[in-house]
């Protein structure tokens, strides 16, 4: 039986489960109306991976793949970033893969039709951005990876350019570092393959700072255990 749920922010705050965790969050997602973008995605594309990842990646919101499956970053750009991921040193494994947006927001292609990504607007971010919240709370990652401006500006405001601060590390009170780069899909889309080949060059060298500030990490509370003893 339908739960009915009281509307009073209008946002994905309604439908938040009290004494929330990552399962009882991830089946609350299915029932969210807290914005339109439920009537066009299929489904709920809810964050995924450990419950204690030192990684959280977040990108802007589920593709075509992603809504048909029901998973986030299975299709073609996730491929692409499971092998950046891979190349820079970071587990695939250990890390939790969420969006700024949960359900896939689309336009039907005038002369196809394939369903066309369309980028979520400003008060569709916000209301999504609860379950966002929830999820970071309790997976309480080291860093924050953004991938891609719509996530960056989610997340750290929207003066925010990837295009200037890509791989730096910037301070957020919701992890010990935020870093942001280029969404894979972003490399996809480069013209041509020379532009390819530079464009997810550039996303594999982000990443392999990422991979850095943990190493550092590691080392540092290797040694304060060391002293410790």
């Amino acid at each position: 039986m339908a739960v009915e749920h009281a509307i009073v922010t209008g946002s994905a705050a309604d439908f938040i489960p009290p004494r929330p965790s990552l399962p009882r969050l991830r089946e609350a997602s299915r029932g969210c109306r807290g914005c339109r973008l439920w009537m066009l995605g299929t489904q709920t594309v809810f964050g995924e991976g450990p419950g204690r990842a030192r990684v959280m990646l977040v990108g802007e919101q589920p593709g075509d793949q992603e809504d048909r499956q029901g998973h986030p970053f299975v299709g073609p750009a996730g491929r692409l970033l499971d092998e950046a991921l891979e190349e820079a040193g970071i587990d695939r494994g250990s890390v939790y893969v969420t969006n700024a947006v949960k359900h896939f927001k689309w336009e039907r292609g005038a002369k196809s039709k394939r369903r066309i990504h369309k980028k979520p607007n400003d008060g569709e971010i916000r209301a999504c951005r609860p379950w966002l919240d929830q999820e970071i709370a309790l997976v309480r990652p080291d860093v924050v990876v953004c991938l891609g401006a719509t996530a960056a500006q989610a997340l750290l405001g929207k003066s925010f350019r990837v295009t200037k601060s890509r791989g730096q590390k910037v301070a957020a009170p919701f992890a010990k570092a935020v870093f942001a780069t280029v969404h894979p899909s972003s490399v996809l889309r480069a013209p041509d393959a020379r532009a390819r080949k530079e464009a997810r060059r550039a996303l594999i060298a982000d990443l392999a700072k990422v991979a850095r500030f943990l190493r550092r990490g590691e080392r540092e509370v290797k040694r304060g255990t060391a002293r410790a003893d």
